[in-house]
């Protein structure tokens, strides 16, 4: 069994030719999961996969996070087969805010008679979330206001930050045994992302061996970080996984 992380976008909420960051969990080339679903992630998702995401996790409710959550809702509502089948999964504190930013303006349709969240299946958590046989832990990140972003990991397998500054405790915790780290990074920091700056000041040499830096402001950022030695994901770039601790005990 093999297991991917496909990155759709990798672009800072400003840098529009980079794509809205969102990546895509791969298991035997089929997309598991999609992390984020910002304004062009659904186009990204359909030309890869030809069809919408079955899941979908959420780390904040940034609308370069969130805002392509409006089309997925016409997608699923208006196609009875996949009509309340979509995962949404979430950690509980996010809710009331994407509620506020993408399901309460009077009127899911104009029409009237759909509730936003029929179209979905949401499944609100904390700690983490089961998934086709798989366990993966949310955990708090720092972007902007505490308890408003969650990062995700897949024990053993993969870390995804979503939009941080620096966590090295949290990575330490999360991401002991997980080669493949995603994480935030633009050329220069600021009080809600993680700059090249704070890596090398936060961060020791093997958690910086394990970075693969995505959300940076422009190409040529992009290429800055890799002449200074990082592993920098391009749109459309896919890292092959380790497969997840509970998948090998289940092999074993």
């Amino acid at each position: 069994m093999s297991w991917s992380l496909h990155f759709l976008g990798t672009g800072a909420a400003h840098a529009v030719e980079l794509g809205s960051s969102s990546a895509v969990l791969e298991r035997d080339n089929r997309p598991l999961l999609l992390i984020d679903c910002g304004p062009d992630t659904l186009d990204r998702y359909e030309a890869a996969y030809g069809e919408p995401p079955g899941a979908l996790y959420i780390t904040h409710t940034h609308m370069d996070h969130v805002a392509g959550l409006e089309r997925l809702f016409f997608k699923l509502w208006f196609d009875p087969a996949r009509r309340g089948r979509t995962r949404v999964f979430l950690h509980a504190a996010l809710l009331p805010w994407l509620q506020m930013r993408v399901a309460d303006y009077p009127g899911a349709l104009a029409e009237g008679g759909a509730n936003y969240w029929e179209a979905f299946q949401l499944i609100p958590c904390t700690r983490g979330f089961w998934l086709d046989g798989c366990w993966f832990d949310v955990f708090a990140t720092r972007h902007h206001r505490p308890g408003t972003s969650f990062g995700l990991a897949l024990r053993g397998s993969f870390l995804y930050t979503g939009d941080t500054r620096p966590i090295p405790e949290v990575l330490v915790e999360q991401g002991a045994d997980t080669a493949c780290i995603a994480h935030d990074c633009g050329l220069v920091g600021n009080p809600s992302h993680t700059g090249v700056d704070d890596v090398e000041r936060e961060y020791d040499d093997t958690l910086r061996s394990r970075l693969w830096l995505y959300h940076y402001g422009s190409p040529a950022d992009g290429d800055a970080l890799a002449a200074r030695g990082y592993r920098v994901v391009r749109p459309g770039d896919r890292i092959a996984l380790v497969a997840p601790r509970s998948a090998r005990d289940d092999a074993g």
